[in-house]
């Protein structure tokens, strides 16, 4: 190659740059023997013995292949030496656009390429930043020993004569017809229905009321326009229903006897105690993630730039594929989990726009502040994750080392320290966390 070729670079945005390159005809008629001199290696013609063949009939036969892997040849050598030369760092392959080779003619392309934003972060000392504590109320824990007892509720046959309440259990046959057809999609044997739920069509549960065990009767709903199934949005439909049982729910008291379901807990107070503990445990943690994201919001609010498309599909993709693993981990069939995932893109997109955008931040912060991850802080992260999944160190470091999962958990604990930096150099008011619900805090 010619070493008085230097390219044009021109910067087509902050995040792209186009590279012009002029080659001069000797380099490239050089190129074009080598691959003249390869194709003839290996081309068969009648009338000519491999390696003998004329190159005014290799022209004639072999011109357009070969000029095709010349240009490949020369665009490759030139495109990655200026690279490295310029010290580019490319995140995507160019878009190549070249008009092929004219003889006797310097041979011209260009190549437009997507790079790493380079940012010089600032606005991240003396951030103003409010961080609440976890309080944990006696209401909250009150609520969570209710979801407790309604776990190991139990559900007992009515004694006394009567009808449907609201809040019985029945068990119930029903078939449904629509202008006098039978719909097989509306037929159902011994089905448990909730009185109250709203788990039916609007209407249904409550012509129920006040029929008493064995009785059979007829009820007629109109299902929602908006219904799933089109045929049957906006219709009135006609069901026969059979009561077959009629059931109350019974929870358990709260005394020494329900603190046998769990094994671990010597009194009623001590159970108190660990549901208190796990309330506040998960406050903290959603706490703890909202103080994160409102350091993140801060620092995209002081720091605005583009970020490279291919960083935001990248990160597009693992949203997806961890949507699907999660979905299939909770029991979905994986080819159901690939449907519903499929076109989850666009729903991701800002929010994957967003975490590209915090991550070159942070990693900006880090080499400025020469912030770190230590090779001990690293293996102790490992050991922790391998505790908690009750797995033996050697083996679970050698699954994230097959994976190439080891740089994504430093990356994680080098975003930690940094975010730790942050706060360190920040002006943050500390207060109490305000009531969360008591259901979210079950979870």
């Amino acid at each position: 190659m010619s070493e008085t070729v230097e390219p044009k670079i021109e910067d087509v945005s902050s995040i792209k740059k186009k590279l012009s390159f002029e080659i001069p005809w000797d380099d490239v008629k050089n190129e074009l023997d080598r691959a003249y001199h390869k194709a003839g290696k290996t081309a068969r013609i009648k009338g000519f013995r491999p390696g003998k063949i004329p190159r005014n009939i290799l022209e004639r036969y072999y011109r357009q292949d070969v000029e095709v892997e010349a240009v490949s040849n020369i665009v490759n050598n030139y495109y990655w030496e200026a690279l490295q030369k310029n010290k580019i760092a490319a995140v995507s392959q160019p878009r190549i656009e070249q008009e092929g080779i004219e003889q006797e003619k310097n041979f011209t392309f260009t190549a437009t390429v997507d790079v790493e934003p380079q940012i010089e972060p600032t606005g991240y000392m003396g951030l103003e930043l409010e961080k609440q504590t976890p309080v944990v109320t006696d209401s909250e824990v009150e609520a969570n020993m209710q979801q407790m007892r309604q776990m190991f509720a139990v559900l007992e046959d009515v004694e006394e004569e009567r009808g449907v309440q609201s809040g019985d259990f029945v068990t119930i046959s029903f078939e449904g017809e629509l202008a006098g057809k039978k719909l097989p999609e509306l037929k159902a044997e011994n089905h448990l229905l909730e009185i109250g739920s709203g788990s039916f069509i609007p209407g249904f549960e409550k012509q129920l009321i006040d029929s008493p065990k064995g009785a059979k009767k007829d009820i007629e709903v109109v299902f929602p326009e908006d219904y799933q199934a089109a045929h049957l949005a906006g219709q009135n439909v006609r069901f026969a229903v059979e009561i077959k049982d009629i059931r109350l729910k019974r929870l358990p008291d709260l005394d020494d006897k329900f603190i046998k379901n769990f094994g671990k807990y010597a009194s009623l107070d001590e159970l108190r105690e660990d549901v208190r503990k796990r309330i506040e445990a998960e406050k903290k943690r959603r706490l703890d993630a909202a103080f994160v994201k409102q350091i993140s919001d801060k620092l995209l609010e002081n720091n605005v730039f583009e970020v490279p498309e291919v960083f935001i599909e990248q990160q597009v993709y693992y949203m997806i594929s961890d949507a699907r693993s999660r979905m299939v981990s909770e029991g979905m069939d994986p080819k159901k989990a690939e449907e519903l995932t499929a076109n989850l893109s666009g729903q991701f997109r800002d929010e994957a726009a967003r975490i590209v955008r915090t991550t070159i931040l942070l990693d900006k912060i880090a080499q400025k502040e020469t912030i770190a991850v230590t090779d001990e802080e690293l293996e102790s992260r490992i050991r922790e994750f391998a505790l908690q999944r009750s797995q033996d160190y050697e083996t679970f470091r050698k699954s994230l080392e097959k994976d190439n999962l080891l740089e994504n958990i430093r990356g994680e604990l080098a975003n930690r320290k940094t975010y730790e930096f942050i706060e360190s150099k920040a002006k943050v008011t500390v207060r109490e966390s305000e009531k969360i619900e008591s259901g979210d805090a079950a979870k």
